[in-house]
């Protein structure tokens, strides 16, 4: 009967046009005998209790709101709503409500129009039209019922429109106003708010050209200081006549265009500041007076636009030095409001906008504005610069580009917003930061144009790095001299923190040109003094920075690092910062974790070389020891040759003179018969320890030819040597305190092919197949004391897993030669 249950809240339209809270339970849909059809329940999760049983009317019109609200009218003033917890449950609900009124259930409203009973609809069509009470004082009560009484009906509130507009009776009202307040009469002054609201409510472009013209808006504005919800009537008309001034910075000779700016700001106040706000459901009532706003604006920017002689008054008094700073202020103010006026144009009307404003040369005009000492004229050149940079960067970088071949540094438009950042006296430093957004926005590779005769990345970071970054990074110099920060209050750390977050982006975006920079400025040194301040945020910004650069992977960066022991001031935060479990601790340690995981071989090296002893007792994260092993594991590959070198052989890298030699070799080597890796005639002797590379083809060319005329022998040995029982070695793995590796075998004491001291070791000179000269049968590969030439180290699968990126694959046949 009924649909999976939903938490709801329950809310009814006061008196008051206030929402009020009904209760909290759970919806559901089913038929009701009672109402004769499909309805809406909800009852009560605290008790069960039925808390709404209403009847889905296939003429009342439902609207879902903010996807989680659903609302409708049950009878005259006697609004409803639902509020969902979760849309699903709402769009379930909303699904059987279309179902019932057979309405697609994407609709956000499920009648055009919200219809009355169809006796009331006919008696409304068949009557020819609304009449209104004659306009007068004792019948105020009785038309502001009528306003309201007609609001919930479209068909009503269009009648009552075309009513109001065709007697003229919107301006008997504002006589009846004027009477009232003569007379003091504030219950009529009270029915006069109600009524001109309503007629707001009605949403009708035409009732609002007479309400908003020159005779009658003062008026209107009027009648909406009397809310009969205030004690004391508000003081509207005061404020808009005697505080708020209208200023011409440049005279408008056009009167159209005069009336239209001063209609404009007080629609806009009576918007903003006179009409209360309105309820769910009459915030769809007053569409059209933003729509009214929002064409008068477009109107005056284009009416603007099209004046030239304004526009170029404006900028030549804008650059003129011999005008005052009073009048620069206005002068901005005004251009800064002209560019948010633009905001609300079509992209096409916006683009001749700004391209209009560039031809007249704003951009100039800035560069002289922000080279001013008046702060407030500044902070609207800023937001002036703001509207161009979101705009088009590329257009700014172009004429930044332009400059820089007339001008010098100190005087270029980046430059002297990177200072006002800089020397932003806000201790909030709100100004600062809304410019480093501006610079981040210019620097930022991703919004860069790329055409066929040029690459606006190449130019503009190539000319920002030169003349723009040693300003940038100047503040960040200056305080990092000595081991510590040299200014530490916070007004320099929040500065620091920005410039930071800047450099980090450059180093995440901007690759070769950044690295450079770094490596050769010495910055990361610099940036790293930071972690000494007493501000944790500055701090993190440094260490930030850092594993940004680590991030990369970059060996040019781990160099520098290593090259500079740029680990110590992070080691030395770590350690005074002692057990105490927050940011820092757990930053510091996800950047070596990092260096663990990734296996960047040189930073894991040098870490615990220069700074094991300070670390090792870290032991509540395994991040260190783990650190520990891998350079461990490292130096053992590195100490004993023989672990690489059977490596080399399977992928015979250490081989590889050339890339023309290298297919030859691979071919030789794995094409050679399982039996041949047995054969007597490979040897191996510690007096090719001294052999050059340049003798290593030679013994090959033997090996091959020799190959060839002993098959049978090589045979016969391979039988006695199957007989001989023989025992594959196993090794050990120690290191000393020296850090040399020791092997030692179970079945021998003799050299073994590859063991320290013999320089014949697999993927060396001398490796597979090789017969160096002067070599001695001694040292030959046979089944005399159980040796073999050939064997697999237990750890080789580990390694191997290491190296599984760069290693080939061996066919089986192959793998069981070695394991024989």
């Amino acid at each position: 009967m009924t649909d999976t249950r939903r938490r709801v809240k329950v809310y009814t339209l006061n008196e008051d046009r206030q929402w009020d809270d009904r209760g909290t339970g759970h919806v559901s849909s089913g038929y009701v005998e009672r109402l004769k059809g499909m309805s809406l329940l909800v009852r009560a999760e605290s008790d069960g209790s039925l808390l709404l049983e209403s009847k889905i009317n296939p003429n009342t019109a439902y609207q879902k709101q903010q996807d989680t609200l659903i609302v409708w009218s049950e009878a005259e003033n006697y609004d409803l709503a639902l509020s969902f917890q979760e849309k699903a449950g709402c769009d379930e609900i909303w699904e059987k409500i279309c179902q019932v009124q057979g309405k697609d259930p994407s609709v956000d409203i499920t009648q055009d129009l919200v219809d009355e009973s169809e006796e009331e609809r006919f008696d409304d069509m068949s009557s020819p039209g609304l009449e209104l009470p004659s306009c007068e004082l004792s019948r105020l009560e009785e038309i502001a019922e009528l306003v309201a009484s007609s609001l919930p009906s479209p068909l009503r509130r269009e009648k009552l429109a075309l009513a109001l507009e065709n007697e003229g009776y919107i301006k008997k009202l504002l006589e009846l106003f004027h009477v009232c307040e003569d007379l003091e009469n504030i219950e009529g002054l009270h029915h006069l708010y109600e009524i001109i609201k309503g007629i707001f409510l009605l949403n009708r472009t035409a009732l609002f050209e007479v309400m908003f013209s020159e005779e009658c808006i003062m008026d209107v504005i009027g009648c909406l200081e009397y809310d009969p919800a205030l004690s004391q009537p508000r003081k509207h008309r005061e404020f808009l006549t005697k505080t708020a001034k209208f200023k011409e910075v440049i005279p408008i000779s056009d009167p159209e265009l005069k009336q239209k700016i001063h209609q404009t700001y007080r629609v806009q106040y009576i918007q903003d500041m006179v009409l209360p706000t309105p309820s769910v459901f009459e915030e769809n009532m007053l569409s059209t007076l933003h729509s009214f706003i929002f064409f008068n604006k477009v109107e005056i920017v284009g009416m603007l636009q099209e004046d030239e002689k304004f526009l170029t008054d404006l900028f030549a008094q804008l650059t003129d030095e011999a005008t005052d700073e009073e009048k620069r202020q206005e002068l901005v103010n005004f251009l800064k409001e002209f560019c948010a006026f633009s905001q609300t144009l079509q992209p096409q009307n916006r683009d001749a906008f700004f391209k209009t404003l560039s031809n007249m040369g704003i951009l100039p005009a800035l560069e002289v504005i922000l080279g001013m000492d008046d702060t407030q004229v500044r902070s609207a050149a800023t937001d002036i610069f703001s509207y161009l940079v979101e705009y088009n960067p590329s257009m700014v970088r172009e004429f930044v580009m332009q400059e820089a071949q007339q001008n010098d540094d100190d005087i270029l438009l980046i430059n002297l917003i990177i200072e006002h950042m800089i020397c932003d006296t806000d201790p909030e430093l709100g100004g600062a930061v809304q410019l480093m957004g501006l610079l981040r926005t210019l620097v930022d590779p991703e919004n860069m144009l790329a055409t066929a005769n040029k690459t606006e990345k190449t130019e503009f970071l190539g000319f920002f790095y030169k003349h723009c970054m040693h300003v940038l990074t100047a503040p960040l110099l200056a305080n990092t001299t000595e081991d510590k920060p040299s200014k530490d209050d916070f007004q320099t750390a929040q500065l620091l923190a920005l410039v930071l977050e800047l450099l980090t982006f450059c180093v995440e975006h901007h690759t070769y040109h950044i690295k450079n920079y770094i490596i050769n400025k010495d910055i990361l040194r610099r940036v790293l003094v930071l972690m000494a301040s007493k501000h944790a945020f500055l701090a993190l910004c440094a260490l930030r920075f850092k594993r940004k650069i680590i991030g990369l992977k970059d060996e040019f960066y781990n160099r520098y690092i290593m090259k500079s022991f740029l680990f110590e001031p992070v080691v030395k935060a770590f350690l005074n910062n002692g057990s105490r479990y927050n940011l820092m601790n757990s930053a510091i340690i996800e950047m070596f974790e990092f260096i663990r995981v990734e296996d960047i071989k040189s930073l894991t090296a040098h870490v615990i070389e220069n700074y094991w002893k300070a670390l090792e007792d870290v032991d509540y994260v395994q991040t260190f020891k783990g650190l520990k092993l891998r350079f461990e594991q490292q130096r053992e590959r590195q100490d004993n040759p023989k672990l690489d070198s059977m490596r080399s052989i399977l992928r015979n890298h250490r081989y590889r003179r050339d890339a023309r030699t290298l297919e030859d070799e691979e071919e030789m080597w794995f094409n050679t018969d399982e039996d041949d890796m047995e054969d007597g005639e490979a040897v191996v002797s510690p007096s090719d320890k001294t052999k050059n590379d340049d003798d290593i083809m030679d013994p090959i060319s033997k090996f091959m030819e020799r190959k060839k005329l002993k098959e049978s022998e090589e045979k016969e040995v391979l039988l006695k040597t199957n007989l001989s029982g023989r025992q594959s070695p196993s090794f050990k793995l120690s290191l000393s305190s020296g850090t040399k590796t020791n092997l030692t075998s179970q079945s021998s004491a003799t050299n073994l092919p590859g063991s320290p001291g013999s320089p014949g070791s697999p993927g060396s000179p001398g490796s597979p197949g090789s017969v160096p000269k002067n070599t001695s049968q001694t040292a030959a590969i046979t089944t005399k004391g159980g040796l073999v030439g050939l064997v697999d180290y237990p750890d080789d699968d580990e390694d191997d897993d290491e190296d599984e990126d760069k290693e080939d694959t061996l066919p089986l046949s192959k793998k069981a030669k070695f394991d024989s």
